[in-house]
C-alpha cells in the first residue's frame, strides 16, 4: 500500500507547509508578518502543541530572515551602526520573552497590539510621504539609544507572541528613527534574524523544536526570502509601502478575530 505520510505528516499538509514557508519568507523579506502564514499551518500538524509550533516556526523563519538580510546587505547596505546594536538587544530580549511567555497575560496584550496596528495603518495610509524619503531623526548616542530601545521592546514581543514582528520593526524605524521603507526593511531583517535566534536559544535546549519540519520550512523560507528581498530592492519604498499596508490590514483582521474570540463571550455575559 502506498504511504501518503512523511514522518507522521500527510503529504498534503507537508505541501501546504512548504507553500506557506515560501510565501512567509517572501512576506517577511518585504515587510514582515510571515508568521501569520506559517503558524496556522503548523498547528494543523497532528499532535503538535502551540509551543512546538511557535518554536518550529522560529527555526524555519531564521533561514528566511538570514537569507533576506544577506541579500539586502549586498545591495542596500543598511546602517550597521544602528542595526547591529539593535539586533543584539533584540536577541537578549527575545530570549527573555520566550522564557516568560507562559506567564504573560496575552488576553490583555492583544487588544493593545490591535489598537496600535490600527493607528499605524491609518497614519501610514493618510501620510503617503511617510517612509518614501529618508529623514533621519536624532543623532549619535540619542539615535543609538532609541534603536536599542526598539530592539529590546520588539525583541521581547517576538519572544512572547511574535505575529508581525518585522512589521513593527519597520513601523518603529520609519516613525521613530526616520529611515525610509527600503532601509527599514533591510535593517529589520538583521534584527528579526536575531530575535529568531534569541527565542531558539531557549526553545531548542528545552526540546520544543520539531527539527525536520523546521528545516523543511527553512528551505522554503530561504527561497521566498531571496525572491522577496530582490523584489523589494528593485521596486523600492513605494512597493514596500503598499505591501506594508496590506500586511497591517491582514494583521488587524487576524488579531481582531483573536480578540473577539477571547473577549466576546465575556462581553456578551456582561451585557
Amino acid at each position: 500500500m502506498l504511504s501518503y505520510e512523511v514522518g507522521g505528516v500527510s503529504v498534503a499538509i507537508l505541501a501546504l507547509l512548504l507553500l506557506a514557508g515560501f510565501c512567509a519568507g517572501w512576506v517577511d523579506a518585504v515587510v514582515g508578518g510571515g508568521g501569520l502564514l506559517q503558524l496556522p499551518v503548523l498547528l494543523m500538524v497532528p499532535g503538535i502543541t502551540p509551543v512546538q509550533a511557535l518554536a518550529t516556526n522560529k527555526l524555519g523563519s531564521i533561514f528566511g530572515t538570514t537569507t533576506s538580510a544577506i541579500t539586502y546587505a549586498r545591495r542596500v547596505r543598511p546602517r550597521l551602526g544602528s542595526a547591529l546594536p539593535m539586533a543584539f538587544a533584540a536577541l537578549l530580549a527575545s530570549y527573555g520573552g520566550a522564557v516568560v511567555a507562559a506567564w504573560l497575560p496575552e488576553p490583555v496584550i492583544l487588544p493593545l497590539i490591535l489598537l496600535a496596528l490600527i493607528g499605524v495603518g491609518v497614519f501610514t495610509a493618510c501620510k503617503p510621504d511617510v517612509g518614501q524619503l529618508e529623514k533621519l531623526r536624532h543623532a549619535g548616542l540619542s539615535h543609538l539609544s532609541r534603536a536599542v530601545a526598539i530592539g529590546l521592546i520588539i525583541g521581547f514581543y517576538d519572544g512572547v507572541l511574535g505575529p508581525g514582528t518585522g512589521t513593527f520593526l519597520i513601523i518603529a524605524m520609519v516613525t521613530v528613527l526616520g529611515y525610509n521603507f527600503l532601509n527599514s526593511s533591510a535593517q529589520a531583517k538583521i534584527v528579526n534574524a536575531a530575535t529568531n535566534l534569541g527565542a531558539l536559544l531557549y526553545f531548542a535546549p528545552a526540546g520544543h523544536v520539531m527539527v525536520v519540519l523546521g528545516l523543511l520550512l527553512g528551505a522554503a523560507n530561504m527561497c521566498g526570502g531571496y525572491v522577496g528581498a530582490r523584489m523589494a530592492i528593485s521596486r523600492g519604498s513605494r512597493f514596500i509601502r503598499i505591501v506594508f499596508l496590506i500586511v497591517v490590514f491582514t494583521l488587524v483582521l487576524k488579531l481582531g478575530y483573536d480578540v473577539l474570540a477571547e473577549w466576546g463571550p465575556w462581553l456578551l455575559h456582561r451585557a
